[in-house]
């Protein structure tokens, strides 16, 4: 446990009309802010804490082409990619080994996606405020990288429901509250349903959050179980092409 860090931020840049989200909790778990905004706004939040670790839910560089690495490549089983090549990291190609649908990397970062970029220079802006890649035994301001679908998929067991369904929102909060976390209660959703609601449309939506909230809670999830029990956590990849993070000790051989 890392005693000195009294914050866990979780940051998802997803892109769309507010390309970062993110959610921190306390050390009691408490979800203390929750917000979305441009880079800069998530820059001003998580400048000037006192101690933190911060996951964020994207790659902090392109792959290495590690998986097209002979040595590597024989080591690994193959994958049922129709159509598609290698070109991702060796977490990725792990995590999809056991059923874990996670997005590829490629090698070239104009071959990346927005978001993906997007990561890629707010991995720069962190780590000109200080932060370290964990583990840092002297950095009280540390980051890891996480992926928020992998997340649920082992805190569930399962694959989820699809991210833009309600259903699929209250799985994903029923899935964090279940761990501990001081978040909405997502029973609540439906304990204020009423035959006049219903038949009006007037659902208590404020009781969810939304699909790119759920990722940054996620998020701050791993960060908090890194900074209190990191013996709870499992890592993928090789550290210097990018390594994910996940709150478990193992994974089940398919999800």
């Amino acid at each position: 446990m890392l005693s000195d860090v009294t914050l866990f931020i979780g940051v998802d840049p997803s892109g769309g009309r507010k390309p970062f989200t993110y959610a921190a909790l306390d050390q009691n778990g408490k979800l203390v802010a929750i917000n979305g905004g441009e880079l800069d706004d998530v820059l001003a939040f998580i400048s000037g804490r006192p101690g933190a670790i911060l996951a964020v839910n994207a790659a902090p560089r392109p792959n290495k082409g590690l998986v097209r690495q002979e040595d590597i490549r024989q080591s690994l089983p193959p994958l049922q990619i129709s159509g598609r090549s290698l070109d991702m990291r060796l977490c990725e190609h792990q995590l999809r080994q056991h059923g874990i649908n996670v997005s590829m990397t490629p090698a070239r970062k104009e071959l990346c996606s927005n978001w993906v970029q997007a990561g890629f220079d707010f991995y720069r802006c962190i780590e000109a405020l200080g932060f370290l890649a964990f583990p840092a035994s002297n950095g009280s301001h540390q980051w890891i990288e996480t992926h928020p679908h992998a997340c649920f998929c082992v805190l569930l067991g399962q694959n989820p429901l699809p991210r833009s369904t309600l259903e699929g929102r209250l799985q994903r909060q029923l899935a964090l509250y279940e761990q501990g976390l001081h978040i909405n209660d997502p029973m609540d959703f439906y304990e204020e349903i009423t035959r006049y609601k219903l038949l009006r449309g007037a659902l208590p939506l404020e009781q969810v959050y939304s699909s790119e909230e759920l990722d940054a809670i996620a998020a701050a999830y791993v960060a908090f179980t890194v900074g209190r029990h990191p013996e709870r956590t499992i890592r993928f990849g090789d550290a210097d092409e990018g390594q994910i993070t996940l709150p478990v000790t193992e994974l089940k051989a398919k999800y």
